[in-house]
């Protein structure tokens, strides 16, 4: 058995582990604060598991939940808000560091527990018992879990029927994927890696979402079940996404994230949604501007485009049309972004960087990156920057609560 040794912690790193200094070299340390002394058992490959607490730090809480440190959710729930608002500001810093991006970084919007509409479970069987939770840390074991204190209440009460309904569509020592998303006409649930649907599965399956009063259960990319259209509220406009489309994970988040994209926009008379999928932006933004929304999932496009046809009229809507696009393979050229006085790019986690060498070449006054990567953030914002633009504000929001993530709001001028 590896020794236990004693260290003490410098910093946090970029996934919130600590890293202690050991004569055999640095060690990264789940659930430690900076300025801890601690007692560890180092496990090989630069990490070691927590044993005892020497000497606390000021900044360390009473963790919220009770599956904390076992479940593999979390990893910042043991320190003080102030402190741990303080490392997210840091983590955005360290990452325009190195691109050569200086910003005035706002103060953190911060994430408030219970707010998470969307959350994936996992689930598996053996002969005896089914157990659904989360996989514990950087671990294939799944933990059960009765609450959790990250969710909307509407997702932690229906863990046992969704338990319940899972256990009839899994085979000993299977396992399954639980997208779980609250919607304004009730639970949204996909659920991958079950049986293989049949007459009877496919019939127990609805009545077990009927029992949990699910808006639409969908199997393996399979509809079994829609007893009512899933509708998320976008800025008035009600859409009813396809199963596993792209959401922003909290409402409130959401509601930021529009107000500071709206701000930037200002009066412009054109916008340009990329990477737009159901529509959170142009929905938001079409009473008051003409919108083009570019997207690659034509099923997302599909739902804002329906959604705008059938009740864009009653909400003002100037004209919004939509184009299926791969921004990553094929960006709007610079000729293409001419008419547009503000564009948004709101891209997966790896990015814009295509687009965005189009957008550093282009005429467009104001453009808006949305990113919950800010690694990727600083690369993009570095090719807008030196095709001329300049960084005017950059707000950082927190959806993930008590997760190393973090989104952002950059606003670039070209003046």
């Amino acid at each position: 058995m590896t020794a236990e040794i004693e260290a003490g912690i410098a910093v946090l790193g970029a996934q919130g582990d600590g890293i202690a200094e050991t004569p055999a070299g640095p060690l990264f340390v789940p659930y430690v604060l900076p300025g801890e002394r601690v007692r560890i058992r180092p496990e090989g490959e630069g990490r070691a598991a927590l044993v005892a607490i020497l000497k606390a730090s000021p900044d360390r809480i009473e963790p919220p939940c009770p599956h904390f440190t076992v479940c593999g959710g979390c990893a910042l729930q043991h320190m003080t808000p102030q402190a741990y608002a303080a490392w997210k500001h840091a983590q955005v810093e360290a990452a325009l560091r190195p691109r050569g991006v200086v910003a005035n970084i706002e103060t953190l919007i911060s994430a408030m527990p219970q707010s998470r509409r969307r959350a994936t479970f996992a689930a598996t069987r053996s002969r005896k018992t089914l157990t659904l939770g989360y996989h514990g840390k950087a671990s294939h074991t799944i933990v059960p879990v009765s609450e959790c204190p990250l969710v909307v209440p509407e997702i932690e009460r229906v863990l046992p029927a969704l338990a319940a309904l899972i256990g009839h569509g899994l085979s000993r020592s299977g396992h399954a994927s639980l997208l779980v998303t609250a919607t304004a006409s009730g639970l949204d649930v996909a659920v991958s890696g079950g049986k293989t649907l049949d007459g009877p599965l496919r019939a127990e399956l609805a009545k077990q979402a009927a029992i949990a009063d699910l808006a639409r259960l969908t199997w393996d990319g399979e509809i079994v079940a829609a007893r009512r259209a899933p509708l998320v509220d976008l800025s008035g406009l009600n859409v009813a996404p396809p199963p596993g489309a792209f959401l922003q994970p909290t409402r409130d988040g959401e509601k930021s994230l529009v107000a500071l994209v709206q701000e930037a926009v200002g009066s412009a008379a054109r916008v340009a949604d990329l990477f737009a999928g159901c529509g959170t932006f142009a929905a938001a933004l079409a009473p008051r501007a003409a919108i083009h929304a570019v997207e690659s999932e034509a099923s997302s496009l599909a739902a804002l485009a329906r959604a705008a046809r059938e009740q864009g009229p009653s909400l003002r809507f100037k004209p919004l049309t939509t184009e299926i696009r791969d921004l990553m393979r094929r960006p709007l050229l610079a000729a293409e972004l001419k008419p547009f006085g503000a564009v948004i790019f709101d891209p997966p986690r790896a990015g814009a960087a295509a687009q965005c060498a189009e957008l550093a070449k282009s005429t467009v006054p104001v453009v808006v990156g949305v990113s919950c990567n800010p690694a990727t953030f600083a690369r993009d914002a570095r090719t807008l920057i030196d095709g001329g633009y300049r960084l005017a504000r950059l707000t950082p929001v927190d959806q993930f609560l008590w997760s190393p993530h973090i989104e952002l709001v950059g606003v670039f001028l070209k003046d």
